[in-house]
């Protein structure tokens, strides 16, 4: 569940937001609804991972992939995809850490406080 409502989210929001946006929509997402901290940590980073990728390749493979190219000349690279796929991996670990965040942040809010005295 936290993997489809963090792609779909993502997918419409990033049309109109920055890219950044990811970090805040698994935050709450995984805030409100991530069960463990496994699922928190893991469903963000495969949903903008595919997602990345996905659009990546939409809009690269179309123009023979100039931009990465030149992207991957810049830096340095030979291959245009391991741009592609540094990318995807940069992207999947913000959403990963801010959904794992967002799942503790629930738990430190919720817990019941105790009295030790």
């Amino acid at each position: 569940m936290v993997f489809i409502v963090i792609l779909i989210l993502s997918f419409l929001l990033q049309m109109v937001l920055p890219w950044w946006i990811v970090v805040i929509i698994s935050f709450v997402t995984c805030g409100l609804i991530g069960k463990t901290g496994k699922i928190s940590l893991w469903s963000p980073f495969f949903a903008v991972l595919l997602l990345w990728t996905g659009m990546a390749l939409f809009k690269s493979l179309p123009n023979n992939n100039v931009l990465a190219v030149r992207v991957a000349e810049m830096l340095g690279v030979k291959a245009w995809w391991l741009i592609l796929a540094l990318t995807a991996l940069l992207g999947g670990f913000a959403a990963a850490i801010s959904g794992f965040c967002g799942y503790h942040f629930r738990k430190a809010i919720l817990v019941p406080k105790t009295n030790s005295n």
